[in-house]
């Protein structure tokens, strides 16, 4: 055993994350169930456009999977607390591996597209009640000073996902012409990564007690966030953010009327916010952990909407190309940041119910985010629309240091600890970070959670 041990990587060690079974199954297997997304969307919007020709049938599908998402994620944490997790995660990517081969079958039968619709709803609605178990599954997987690092390379993975599966989705369409055989093997992809779930072997998890009423259960994740700041500001900040910085769905306005590049620049558009989400997660992944965390994702939203502005107002498509580089590095140091503070100051019994409600944020974000851009960019243009988004970020930088200057006191992220719940009024007042470069001002207090 010793000898074993001592072949390991040292914690401090960027591949350190990788020395866990339990993180080398789960990530081949959470990268096919990201491949498989995007792959069934490309195949998806063609096949609906297909039929319709109608650019609003496109928006239909934005609201299938956005409603659920809203109405069940608080469910979905409720669940991740109270049932084993591993076991809600294989039971919902079953749900959706069964929906895969679902639209595959519509396409070959070429049923009415309202089944397209209902299934599409489903499959969001299980990747709601799912998401907040594989989220919170996540620290019982790595030790606690691995888990900033299991989140870089969880996000590096997702990127990369995000990148290439739009492409791999429509070579794989061109080749064969076969929407059923390609959403068939997205089908497939997910009952593969069924299979690694179900190998992993995460340490125990805590449960809610059984006494607390279901009702009550599903709103403490929220009046959890309400009460400690530091991940109310992280989780409002990337919301106002994304909100308002966002330029993904005017993209092709850019590409075509103002840059004039057409739907293959478009696509290095696209391509160029993941790799840059995908390079900044691979340096934080390699380099020691964030001294000062809160500082620095207050300075990466800043730079976000700066880059936001750039690109509005640039008219080469190479420095176009470079500042939605930027948008996704600079995106991604907040990701890392909000998702460890999310994750290691909520006491295990509650990550459930705390990554829900991030995920709602995620998908208020997102979906409202396309809706400000579009709204926007009728009145202003699309330049219009990215300088008010651009600005809009670095307003909400501003706003967040004034309500939750908590935020800026974030020090290290592996000293990050998980918070009691119970803490007395003049201890709710200053955020129970664990930080060194805090140690001396701020009382810490740990749970003695199994994530330690």
């Amino acid at each position: 055993m010793a000898d074993h041990e001592a072949d390991e990587p040292h914690e401090s060690e960027p591949s350190s994350v990788w020395s866990s079974r339990e993180y080398r199954i789960y990530a081949p297997s959470w990268l096919v169930t990201v491949l498989a997304a995007p792959i069934e969307t490309v195949v998806i919007g063609i096949y609906v456009y297909g039929k319709t020709a109608d650019p609003l049938s496109l928006g239909w599908i934005g609201l299938a999977k956005a409603v659920p998402m809203i109405l069940l994620a608080l469910a979905g944490g409720h669940l991740a607390d109270r049932f084993n997790r591993q076991w809600l995660l294989v039971v919902t990517v079953i749900g959706q591996a069964f929906c895969g081969f679902a639209l595959a079958a519509i396409a070959y039968y070429q049923l009415a597209l309202w089944w397209v619709y209902a299934i599409l709803v489903v499959e969001a609605a299980t990747q709601a009640l799912g998401t907040p178990a594989r989220a919170a599954l996540i620290p019982l997987l790595v030790s606690q000073r691995q888990f900033s690092r299991a989140v870089a390379w969880n996000s590096s993975i997702f990127q990369l996902g995000t990148m290439i599966g739009p492409a791999v989705g429509g070579i794989l369409l061109g080749r064969t012409k076969s929407y059923a055989l390609v959403l068939g093997l997205v089908g497939v992809a997910r009952a593969i990564a069924v299979v690694g779930f179900l190998l992993m072997r995460p340490r125990k998890q805590e449960f809610v007690s059984a006494q607390e009423s279901a009702g009550k259960d599903i709103w403490d994740g929220l009046k959890f966030v309400w009460k400690h700041k530091s991940i109310l500001g992280a989780i409002s900040l990337d919301l106002f953010a994304v909100l308002l910085g966002g330029v993904t769905y005017i993209l092709p306005i850019f590409a075509e009327d103002i840059l004039k590049v057409g739907p293959e620049g478009l696509g290095f558009l696209r391509s160029a916010e993941a790799l840059g989400a995908i390079t900044m997660a691979m340096i934080l992944a390699h380099l020691p952990p964030m001294r000062h965390a809160g500082r620095n994702m207050l300075l990466a939203v800043t730079g976000f909407g700066l880059a936001t502005i750039v690109f509005g107002l640039s008219k080469s498509f190479w420095l176009s190309l470079a500042m939605m580089f930027l948008i996704g590095a600079l995106d991604n140091i907040s990701v890392v940041v909000r998702h460890t503070l999310v994750q290691m100051l909520t006491p295990d019994r509650m990550r459930g119910r705390v990554s829900a409600v991030n995920s709602v944020f995620i998908v208020i974000s997102n979906d409202l985010g396309g809706l400000e851009s579009g709204v926007t960019a009728r009145f202003l243009g699309a330049i219009g629309s990215a300088i008010l988004g651009g600005t809009g970020a670095i307003v909400a930088v501003l706003i967040a240091m004034k309500l939750w200057p908590e935020l800026t006191k974030i020090g290290r992220l592996d000293d990050i600890r998980t918070v009691e719940e119970g803490l007395s009024p003049g201890l709710e007042r200053v955020e129970p970070v664990a930080c060194r470069e805090l140690s001396n001002n701020v009382q810490t207090v740990s749970t003695g959670s199994a994530s330690h």
